[in-house]
This record gives structure tokens, C-alpha cells and sequence, in this order.
């Protein structure tokens, strides 16, 4: 080993990994119904303090919907920010104070898409963009399926959108070709198949370490 690698080496060592990061401070700029930014002050390494800003969320769950036949249903909705409509998995925020995730992911299964399912497992949890927010995604998979009453929905995105079963090879090559760009749904539908190749997804109520909390309590209380 080089010297300059030896240096290196040395510096990862002594860094240690073990400092606390503590809030010294902290400043709500904005609070919304979905989001929440705050200006923290933050305890870094040297004895110095560093400006956070953090966008705070309410966290949402997802759904890999399988069918019988192999087909994976997918949403076509309009998305303002970005101003076109994508092609998402069924979804929603965990904005009902105190609902479990998995009550969630079939509420908004059957709202969106007016389906049940019988068999419930999670595929994957991601932090959306780390660096700003503490935005986290469950996403689920749902097999065994039965039609249920939708209810109409008026007056948003979600009166807009279209409702379609892709086979779940062509799904995944979407992924790929750059036509479905939704985080979560690149995900899950990645880790769905690597489920249908054999690995094993989790149980419905497996700990979910990052969900956040900081928007509900103000909220919720």
C-alpha cells in the first residue's frame, strides 16, 4: 500500500463514526397539511454548528398489486410538480392519526383502484431524498385479489387518473425505458421481482425503522 492510500486509510480510522449530531436549535419556516420545513442548528464534528434545513412529511405507503394472471395494476396521474402524469403503484400519505401502515396500504387500495387483497408482505421501505427530508415510503406487496365498491373521487388529481393492468415483464421494462420514473414504483416493482425470483419479502408488520413522526405530532398532536 502507498503512502497516500496508508494516509487515507488512517483518516477513516480515526473518524470514527461516533459522533452525535444534537439539535441546538431549531426555526419552523412553513407548515403545511402535507409538508413542514425547519431550519435546524445541528452540533457537528470540531466543535462546530452547521444550518439543517429539513422538509418534514407524513410518510406514505405503496402497493405492488400481482393478479392471477401476472399483471401488475399501475395508475396513470397527473403530478403538478412535474407537470406531466406518470404511471405510479397505488398509493397514499399516512395522514390518519394512529392508522397502521398495512390499514393504510388497503384503504388506499380499495379507494384508488377498488381492490382487496388476501396476501399482504413488504418489499422494501425508502428514504426518499435523505439529505432534506425524512420522507420514507413502505411498499407493500398485494396478491389474492377481489373487486370492491370504489368511492368516486372529485375535485383533485385522483378524478383524473387511469387504472391499468400491465403483464409485469412489460411493467419492468418500463422501469428500464425511462417510462416509469415514480421512486417507489421503480422500486417496488424491481424488488417485486426479485421476489418472483426468490427472495423473501418481509412480514406486513415488520418494523419499519424510518417511518416519520415529526409532521403527524404537529398535526395529531
Amino acid at each position: 500500500m502507498s503512502s497516500t492510500e496508508n494516509a487515507g486509510a488512517n483518516e477513516i480510522e480515526r473518524t470514527g463514526g461516533t459522533h452525535r449530531f444534537s439539535t441546538v436549535a431549531t426555526e419552523d419556516v412553513y407548515v403545511g397539511k402535507i409538508l413542514a420545513l425547519r431550519a435546524d442548528e445541528v452540533a457537528m464534528p470540531g466543535g462546530v454548528q452547521a444550518r439543517r434545513e429539513v422538509v418534514e412529511h407524513l410518510g406514505a405507503v405503496s402497493v405492488v398489486v400481482l393478479d392471477d394472471a401476472d399483471q401488475v395494476v399501475l395508475i396513470h396521474q397527473y403530478r403538478y410538480p412535474v407537470g406531466r402524469r406518470l404511471w405510479e403503484l397505488p398509493a397514499g400519505l399516512l395522514d390518519v392519526a394512529g392508522e397502521d401502515p398495512l390499514h393504510t396500504a388497503q384503504r388506499e387500495l380499495a379507494e384508488e383502484v377498488g381492490l382487496a387483497a388476501e396476501s399482504w408482505s413488504v418489499l422494501a421501505d425508502i428514504a426518499s431524498s435523505p439529505g432534506f427530508t425524512d420522507q420514507s415510503e413502505r411498499i407493500f406487496l398485494a396478491r389474492g385479489l377481489s373487486d370492491v365498491q370504489r368511492p368516486d373521487a372529485t375535485g383533485d388529481e385522483e378524478a383524473d387518473l387511469v387504472i391499468r393492468r400491465f403483464p409485469f415483464d412489460e411493467a419492468v421494462r418500463m422501469v428500464f425505458a425511462g417510462e416509469i420514473v415514480n421512486a417507489p414504483a421503480v422500486t417496488g416493482l424491481l424488488a417485486a421481482h426479485a421476489v418472483r425470483a426468490g427472495a423473501q419479502p418481509r412480514p406486513p408488520e415488520a418494523e419499519w425503522q424510518d417511518r416519520p413522526h415529526s409532521l403527524a405530532k404537529r398535526l395529531h398532536g
